[in-house]
């Protein structure tokens, strides 16, 4: 059973499915041994780690799944892949679904910002008209073929014009035929709510690190009746402090003695999977 595969058949099972983000593929290895289900490959943290830059649009399509495909091989749940906008028209979106595929993914989402498209947390979004864009989502459905992709439609109008627009929008490319939908650039516990009420089905949701959306458990969202909910940047943020306090800390004090809590070497190679390799060396490396 592919990836895909495998998260739908964890879609039709009961109970929402935590996906933290994920900016690198060790990152992801993380997430699969904390015992989640499913792995977010946020752009914004794939555009930080890769370039250490602004989520802007800045990555491109070949970038983005390479990172995509180096993710899916270094772990064994399902990965749930940005794809941004699609990269282009029809033929780039075709090209897209194709490559996410070949690169092993269980889902992509495709959004409805203008380009250069922007994290939907950041304002001076554009949007490009729903209706183009419902064309552009049943494209990638024609796309994936006989495949068991899953395509979720996503929509950044709430943070550029409101709910009543995010809402219609969710409805619009329900009815074009994407598996979920999914309502970014949520920042209040009262737009969840909306979004709750008003959107029946399979549906996504987003939780940000440092808004109010943060008192609510996966328990809360899955009794609103959400689907799947990505945090985005729990891992991201929680990383860059430490390293930026570890850092701190050796200017400091001229030693990493005294460091805050870290992984022994010990530790770190068990997370890495250095075992596997010293045993393939053991029993088929050139023997001394």
């Amino acid at each position: 059973m592919n990836q895909a595969a495998k998260l739908k058949a964890r879609l039709a099972q009961p109970g929402i499915i935590m996906a933290p983000g994920a900016p690198d593929s060790i990152t992801a290895r993380l997430v699969e041994q904390a015992g989640f289900d499913a792995i977010y490959m946020t752009g914004f943290g794939a555009t930080a780690s890769r370039l250490g830059m602004p989520d802007i649009g800045l990555l491109t399509q070949t970038e983005m799944t390479e990172h995509a495909r180096n993710m899916v091989r270094a772990t064994s749940i399902p990965v749930i892949a940005d794809a941004d906008t699609g990269y282009g028209g029809p033929s780039n979106i075709h090209r897209t679904v194709r490559e996410y595929i070949q690169a092993g993914v269980a889902a992509i989402h495709l959004e409805d910002q203008v380009a250069p498209k922007r994290c939907g947390q950041m304002a001076g979004i554009k949007l490009m008209d729903a209706e183009e864009n419902v064309l552009r989502l049943k494209a990638a459905i024609e796309s994936r073929g006989d495949d068991d992709l899953i395509i979720i439609g996503r929509t950044d109008a709430m943070p550029a014009v409101g709910a009543e627009e995010a809402i219609r929008r969710a409805h619009l490319y329900q009815d074009a035929g994407v598996d979920l939908v999914f309502v970014d650039g949520i920042k209040k516990i009262a737009e969840i709510e909306a979004v709750a009420k008003a959107v029946q089905g399979p549906k996504v949701v987003s939780i940000v690190d440092g808004n109010e959306t943060t008192a609510l458990t996966a328990k809360d969202l899955e009794d609103m009746g959400f689907t799947v909910v990505f945090y985005a940047v729990t891992a991201l943020f929680t990383a860059t402090r430490a390293v930026a306090d570890a850092l701190a800390n050796l200017k400091r004090a001229g030693t990493p003695a005294n460091a805050s809590s870290q992984h022994s070497y010990a530790e770190f190679t068990d997370i890495v999977g250095l075992g596997f390799h010293q045993s393939l060396d053991d029993r088929y490396g050139a023997q001394k």
